[in-house]
Formats: C-alpha cells, structure tokens, sequence
C-alpha cells in the first residue's frame, strides 16, 4: 500500500486551501460538485480521513467513519433530488488503484445522476 499524500487536491480542498462548492457536510464526510462533470449532476464524496482508496478505508476507519460515509451518499442524492426515493435514480462509482482507474489518490464517491448515465462499463 502507497502512503497518503497529503498534497492531492481533495487533501487541500479539505483543508480550505482549495475553495469547493459544497453540498454537505459533516464530523466525517465532504461532499461537493465535480469541477469536471461527466453527467448533468456530478458531486464527489469524500471522507475527511485520510484514506487512499476504499479497501484502505475500510481496513482502517472507524465503524462511525464507515457508516457516516455511507448513509452521506444517501443525504447527497435526496439533497440533490436524485434519489430513488425522490428522484428517477443514479450512480455511485469508485475507483481503486491502477487497473480501476483511480486518479487522485484519496477515497472519493462519484454520484451521477439528473440524466440517464449509459453503460456501467465501456
């Protein structure tokens, strides 16, 4: 397992270096639109921890951490009228490591929605 870089650009958005609009927020969790979005509705969310990606997350967060960042995912979505309940649905996507695609090196959430998002693989 690599260490944490506490230079990504989610690390400094936590920190307020970096400014985000946000969406919501709370003792564990930050979540807040993609500045790149590949749908009509992209929001990212992210643990404050500093976890690289979602197996180092859960080998090392707390059960309070894990909860709170899986029922955050749910908020988001009713926040943003997307979720089964309130809205036609979406996706949640993560990605880990190399072969997964993973770009920034923090454990982060893409929530799609507002549209139909297409094939789950390409």
């Amino acid at each position: 397992m690599m260490n944490y870089d506490k230079n990504n650009i989610f690390a400094r958005i936590l920190r307020g270096e970096i400014p985000c609009k946000k969406i919501f927020e709370n003792n564990h969790v930050l979540s807040f639109y993609d500045v790149n979005p590949k749908k009509k509705i992209h929001a990212l969310v992210i643990p404050k921890g500093d976890y690289i990606n979602l197996d180092d997350f859960n080998d090392r967060a707390t059960d309070q951490e894990i909860v709170a960042l899986s029922k955050a995912i749910t908020e988001v979505s009713k926040i943003l009228g997307i979720s089964a309940n309130v809205g036609k649905g979406y996706r949640v996507l993560t990605n880990l490591a190399e072969h997964g695609g993973q770009e920034v090196m923090h454990l982060h959430f893409h929530l799609f929605g507002g549209e139909k998002v297409g094939k789950m693989v390409e």
